[in-house]
C-alpha cells in the first residue's frame, strides 16, 4: 500500500460524520511521504522542534507547537511518542513511530479525542509493522 493510500484512507477517513482538515506521514527528517493537499507548507526548523520535543519532552510547551506558522498550545501527550496541540476550535496530533511523524490536523466538530484516534491508531499499526 502507498504512503498516500494511507493517508486518503486511514487519517482523512470519516468518524461519526467527522474528518480531519489535513494530515501527512514524514518521515522524522521532515521529508514528505504522503499528505492531503492542504497540509500545511512547513519548516524544516518546525520538524527539528517537534522531534526535540520527542527527545526532550516538554520542550515545545514554553514557545507552543508551530507547525506552518500556526502556533498551537501543546497540551497533554504520551512523552516520546505523542504530542497533542490546540489552536481554538481545532488542533493537532503528531505520533511518533520508528521512522516516521504522522500528523493530523482538526477543526469542530471533530473531537481532539478522534483525531488522537485517528493519527494515534495509524501511528501504532505502523509501529506494529517496524516502521
Amino acid at each position: 500500500m502507498s504512503w498516500q493510500t494511507y493517508v486518503d484512507e486511514h487519517l482523512l477517513c470519516e468518524i461519526d460524520g467527522n474528518h480531519l482538515t489535513s494530515a501527512a506521514i514524514l518521515g522524522q527528517d521532515g521529508s514528505v511521504w504522503a499528505q492531503s493537499p492542504n497540509f500545511p507548507q512547513f519548516k524544516p526548523q518546525e520538524i527539528t522542534a517537534i522531534m526535540k520535543d520527542f527527545d526532550e519532552p516538554g520542550s515545545l510547551a514554553p514557545t507552543g507547537l508551530y507547525l506552518g506558522g500556526t502556533k498551537y498550545m501543546v497540551i497533554q501527550g504520551e512523552p516520546g511518542a505523542v504530542i497533542r496541540g490546540k489552536k481554538g476550535p481545532g488542533g493537532i496530533t503528531v505520533k511518533k513511530t520508528g521512522q516516521a511523524l504522522v500528523i493530523g490536523i482538526y477543526e469542530e466538530p471533530m473531537t481532539p479525542g478522534q483525531c488522537n484516534m485517528v493519527v494515534e491508531r495509524l501511528g501504532d499499526y505502523l509501529v506494529e509493522q517496524g516502521l
